[in-house]
């Protein structure tokens, strides 16, 4: 089928694909469970084309799905959106619609969200929700707007808000509504997460409640001495460049602080050492006190404090050090209701999950990140022998002399929630592309329904180890390729980049690859350094590819890797697709970059190892560079002026500018005719 024609097929793997958010609208996500184990709370769409997200409620032990929040039922616009709102969805990669986030107080019985810069409420077991096909949606708060992050207190009496720069609270129906905290000055915002938080440590929130919903603690963040960048859209010169404060390596940060806010307005400040510990990694606020993970700027050291609301003074709980940089653990750290605190800590080349610095997790186990806490125990995301997998795993911390014990298959990749008496586990698998969500309560045992559309295709990876580091690879080959069929051209589809395993037993994950096999390529996914290693075993498991026509394709550090390696290695790679790159390090945010190449300042020679603006001249194959205009996390200053370089030393390539898109990518038209254009030039490239 030709470019032209495939664009018009709505039936198409890349319509489909763009059409459905990669087979995502329709999974259920955001799972909670309600006080008592009633029952779970979750976001779902409606189908599998409907980009519109709802809050769905799910009665235990044998209930069936109702819808309590749906922003059609309330009609409200959601495109949009304020700033601070659009900032925090770029930065949790949100491409769906609707209710996309939501807080409830610590019963469950009264939910919260934003639609637009709107606030919505819902108490979930009122009569007027409905089932699932006639939701009635809750109803407004008449909260001053606009409205960013609503979060009811735990007690369910009231609810505090992001407006504009200010923290803000009013009871729960809207009355009395104050401004909590706020700044003269317009380069500070109270109650957000900063750039690097956002995006980098996991941190999304700027301000938590007090368990017994009378106080908050709440972020103040000093945008002054970062860096304004200028994004313009040269296609609509009529419109002002949008002007954002980006944190590049070895610059000025934002000052980060915290306070705790009395709802009378009475002001604490949150002491410590923020000049030698300025990253502000994890906040909790479970018992009487509040928990602060606080970084070095190198990051090689983080602390564990305790915080006493009274009077603002910390203490240290524990410390980690490591002497390459600490790596912050999703979920931790969390205070027990008894008051001891759970964090992480290193154990070998193990990462194992500790109360008060005594490891509790399964020897020989290690810990990816905390899903949930129920009761004395705790669900952890686990790594056992196989990479590939993520089993989950219970973990008592009574003390109680009870054994950890492994709550799901070893193989397969799982993840969930707990608490209550409840067990969540969303569970994938190799075999096919098909999402599983299985809830055991007291009562036995029930599912989720995924609401999600299949890959209309039959996605075949096979799993190896490759080379004397034994990089996980998957390999996909077209459907019905048998060997002496003909030696097909190579196509690597990395990221290469830390954080982000490709090569993961969920089939659902290599749909893209498998579409690019069947366009005549042998896929080979690898997670790891550089290119694949290539030994006998290899060569004899799979025959009949084509080494004089190998590509790779990536999207940001995906996409650096895909450049360096046709600038670098010309004779091995015979063309590259480069989305989103990064082509110059020190243009690239602090607390990501500074953690693997130190300050720019103190080691330019590996900022000007890992840059690619002076490898342009190398440049001996075809190159196709991408890039979204209005991206500020990778900026487009990087494909233009690897542009540049490459126009200044006579080499030819191809741009790609992607007018008005983001990082993401994500609109329909844009995520479908972007892989139509991608396989053209590829095959072009290597015919």
């Amino acid at each position: 089928m030709s470019h032209a024609a495939a664009c018009h097929t709505a039936d198409t793997f890349p319509a489909r694909s763009a059409r459905t958010r990669r087979f995502t609208l329709g999974v259920p996500r955001s799972l909670r469970v309600r006080a008592g184990g009633r029952g779970l709370l979750f976001l779902r769409s409606a189908g599998s084309q409907d980009p519109t997200t709802l809050l769905w409620a799910l009665d235990l032990p044998d209930g069936e799905p109702r819808c309590v929040l749906d922003p059609r039922q309330l009609a409200l616009d959601d495109t949009e959106l304020p700033a601070a709102e659009r900032a925090r969805r770029e930065r949790a990669r949100e491409t769906a619609g609707g209710i996309v986030a939501y807080a409830t107080d610590a019963a469950g019985d009264v939910a919260v969200a934003a639609i637009g810069a709107t606030a919505v409420m819902a108490r979930v077991d009122d009569p007027d929700t409905t089932p699932a096909g006639a939701p009635r949606g809750g109803r407004l708060l008449a909260l001053p707007g606009p409205v960013t992050d609503p979060r009811p207190d735990p007690t369910g009496r009231r609810v505090a808000w992001v407006r504009g720069d200010a923290l803000w609270v009013a009871n729960l129906d809207g009355s009395q509504p104050r401004e909590l905290a706020a700044d003269a000055s317009p380069e500070v915002c109270w109650g957000l997460a900063e750039f690097v938080a956002a995006e980098e440590m996991g941190r999304t929130r700027g301000y938590w409640w007090a368990p017994d919903g009378r106080r908050l603690l709440a972020a103040r963040v000093d945008l002054s001495p970062v860096a304004t960048w200028h994004l313009g859209d040269p296609a609509r010169p009529w419109q002002a460049p949008q002007t954002v404060r980006y944190p590049a390596a070895g610059q000025a940060n934002a000052a980060v602080s915290l306070a705790v806010l009395d709802l009378d307005g009475g002001s604490t400040p949150v002491a410590w050492d923020a000049e030698a510990w300025p990253y502000l990694a994890a906040v909790d606020w479970h018992g009487q006190a509040p928990l602060l993970m606080v970084q070095t700027r190198d990051q090689r050291r983080a602390r564990l404090l305790d915080v006493d609301p009274a009077d603002g003074t910390t203490r240290v709980r524990a410390e980690r050090t490591d002497a390459h940089w600490v790596e912050l653990v999703a979920g931790l750290p969390r205070r027990l209701p008894d008051g001891r605190a759970v964090h992480a800590i290193e154990d070998g080349d193990a990462r194992r999950l500790a109360i008060d610095g005594r490891a509790v997790g399964p020897s020989g186990v290690g810990l990816r990140r905390l899903v949930g806490l129920d009761g004395t125990d705790a669900l952890i995301a686990a790594v056992e022998d196989d990479p590939t997998a993520t089993p989950l795993w219970r973990v008592p911390l009574d003390g109680g002399g009870r054994a950890p014990w492994r709550v799901t298959a070893a193989q397969g990749v799982h993840d969930g929630t707990a608490g209550h008496g409840v067990t969540v586990v969303v569970g994938r698998r190799l075999a096919d592309a098909e999402l599983t969500i299985d809830v055991t309560h007291p009562g036995g045992r029930t599912s989720v329904a995924s609401l999600a559309a299949t890959p209309p295709l039959t996605i075949r990876p096979r799993l190896a180890w490759l080379g004397d580091r034994e990089l996980a690879t998957a390999l996909l080959l077209p459907q019905g390729h048998e060997p002496g069929d003909g030696p097909l051209p190579v196509l690597l589809a990395p990221y290469g980049g830390p954080h982000v395993q490709r090569v993961l037993q969920a089939g659902g994950t290599f749909a893209t690859d498998q579409w690019f096999a069947e366009q005549g390529f042998a896929v080979l996914v690898v997670d790891g350094r550089g290119s694949p290693g290539r030994g006998r075993a290899w060569e004899q498991a799979v025959a009949g590819v084509d080494r004089s026509r190998v590509a790779i394709r990536g999207w940001s550090f995906g996409g650096f890797l895909a450049a360096q390696a046709v600038l670098r290695r010309p004779q091995v790679f015979h063309a590259a697709v480069a989305g989103a790159p990064v082509t110059e390090w020190r243009w690239y945010d602090t607390h990501y970059t500074e953690r693997y190449l130190g300050r720019p300042d103190q080691h330019p020679a590996r900022y000007d190892a890992c840059g690619l603006l002076g490898d342009a001249p190398r440049l001996e194959r075809p190159l196709l560079l991408i890039h979204g205009l209005a991206d500020d996390n990778v900026v487009a200053a990087h494909t233009l002026q690897l542009s540049a370089a490459l126009l200044a030393a006579g080499r030819s390539h191809r741009v790609l500018p992607l007018t008005g898109v983001t990082h993401m990518a994500s609109a329909e038209t844009v995520a479908a005719n972007l892989l139509w254009l991608e396989r053209d030039f590829l095959r072009d490239a290597l015919a």
